[in-house]
Parts: structure tokens; C-alpha cells; sequence
């Protein structure tokens, strides 16, 4: 049995799917990009405010599910360039604490949607 997770603090879906899927106790959420859910825009001033703004997105919908970042088990980071996974991962980390941080990979990919330079997704048990 599945349960649809949605909130209005994250961004709603641009196609067919939902901000997350609550299967038994884990939670899958789609990937997230830089939109403000509030004005729709997309947040790319700097790679710090737009992987602030993926963290964000993902942590209103950790909250609709009753989740917070510890609950977070493994995430996945695609990136437009490599040479920003500095920045990415110095933001990225701050959500989480070092010693009980997600398994993760970090993949560079060609694109992302609406052109964006970071997507982020993770899994999450409760």
C-alpha cells in the first residue's frame, strides 16, 4: 500500500508524478530542483542559494511525512558540473549530521530539467 505524499511548501510536480511516495514505512521523493514553491520562480543567483533552496524543498516534504533529515537513509545528487560539488556538498552537509549522514552518490549528468544546475532526491525511513 502507498500513500501520496504532498505539500504546498514544496514545489508541485511539473509531470507525471508526486513529491513523494510513502510505501509501508520509507519514503521515496522525487527529485527536487531550485523552484521556490512560493513564487514558482527558479532560484539560480548562485549554486549556494539554489542547492539551498533543492534542501529546502526536500525538507517541507520530509515534514509532510512526519520525517525529518535523520530519517533520510540515501540520496542522490545530479550536478550540471563537477566543479561545483563543492559548494553543493559544503550546503548539502549542513542538513545533516556528519555521523549519521545518507549513503550517496554524486553523479555529473548532461542535463536537468528547466536547466538547472543541481537536482537532489533522497530515501527516507521512519
Amino acid at each position: 500500500m502507498k500513500k501520496i505524499i504532498f505539500t504546498e511548501k514544496a514545489p508541485a510536480p511539473i509531470g507525471p508524478y508526486n513529491q513523494a511516495v510513502l510505501s509501508g514505512n520509507t519514503l521515496y521523493a522525487s527529485g527536487q530542483i531550485a523552484i521556490n514553491p512560493a513564487s514558482g520562480e527558479l532560484v539560480t543567483d548562485n549554486i549556494n542559494d539554489e542547492t539551498k533552496q533543492v534542501m529546502e524543498n526536500i525538507a517541507a516534504i520530509l515534514e509532510a511525512a512526519d520525517m525529518t533529515f535523520e530519517n533520510v537513509v540515501k540520496a542522490t545528487i545530479f550536478i550540471m558540473d563537477m566543479n561545483n560539488f563543492g559548494a553543493i556538498n559544503t550546503v548539502y552537509g549542513s542538513y545533516f549530521n556528519e555521523k549519521t549522514a545518507p549513503a550517496r552518490e554524486t553523479v555529473q549528468v548532461a542535463c536537468l530539467p528547466k536547466n538547472v544546475n543541481v537536482e537532489i532526491s533522497i530515501i527516507a525511513v521512519q
